[in-house]
């Protein structure tokens, strides 16, 4: 089963849900995880994809952790089918228990998609959160940060992230390959356009973390600006090449099918 860890659709910014499902469909995708918008703390819509594609999409909610209310809205939206919430690594409750809401998803049974700045993933703080919660499921998204345009990219930033895999409840999402590596100026004809060298990163974590710890996520719709949702999953999938099938199956689609409580055909 192919799934897609991490994708977005909206009906105030990027793209409603119809362009997701046509690109699944087109693409033998049969399950992705809706996660939701930084800053879109109504999350009826993504509610709204669930009933009308029942089994299809798993939900991950976004609550604001500075609002004292943020723990029952959590607990509410799981008993309306949300199975993940997205918090930043630094995200804390100014209301009592600092870790209020990451506590309320733990108590839920939700897994909590972390997005976010490397450095912020690396520090103290959140190592102690992560120490303080250790059945809490954590995925970090975009590979821990290493893919984001913000992060320095040095090999102290990929030592520690490799580090982060000393945590069993620690994951990581696998980006697209055209989050890893930059086009050049010119297109080739035909073939893969990106080089796959700098997605070398991801064979180490792997190496690190282990299969069951990694998902893919196309990051669509914002991957249509970029490879476009075929080559996002094609090309990532080239990555693994060589790789043991049930290391390749784990990685697209069964770790984020366990994670995100997304049953099978």
């Amino acid at each position: 089963m192919l799934v897609d860890a991490h994708c977005h659709a909206s009906d105030v910014w990027f793209e409603p849900i119809e362009p997701l499902v046509f690109q699944m469909d087109q693409n033998g995708v049969e399950k992705a995880v809706l996660t939701q918008l930084l800053g879109q703390y109504n999350n009826e819509y993504q509610q709204e994809c669930l009933t009308r594609y029942p089994g299809r999409f798993a939900s991950v909610v976004l609550v604001d952790p500075a609002q004292e209310d943020g723990p029952d809205k959590v607990r509410a939206l799981a008993k309306n089918g949300a199975v993940g919430i997205r918090l930043r690594p630094e995200g804390r409750s100014p209301f009592g228990d600092p870790y209020a809401i990451w506590r309320a998803a733990n108590e839920c049974g939700m897994a909590v998609s972390c997005g976010g700045l490397s450095s912020q993933m690396l520090s103290k703080e959140f190592s102690t959160l992560v120490e303080a919660l250790p059945d809490l499921v954590i995925v970090l998204e975009h590979l821990g940060g290493w893919s984001r345009p913000d992060c320095d990219q040095t090999d102290e930033t990929r030592a520690g992230i490799a580090a982060l895999a000393r945590y069993p409840n620690i994951y990581l999402k696998v980006p697209a390959l055209g989050q890893l590596a930059k086009r050049g100026p010119k297109l080739p004809p035909s073939g893969r356009v990106l080089d796959l060298e700098p997605a070398e990163i991801v064979l180490q974590m792997l190496e690190r973390f282990g299969s069951t710890r990694l998902m893919w996520g196309s990051d669509f719709p914002p991957v249509a600006s970029r490879e476009g949702y075929a080559n996002a999953l094609n090309w990532t999938r080239e990555i693994f090449r060589g790789q043991p099938g049930e290391a390749v199956a784990n990685v697209f689609g069964g770790t984020a099918q366990k994670v995100f409580k997304l049953a099978g055909n």
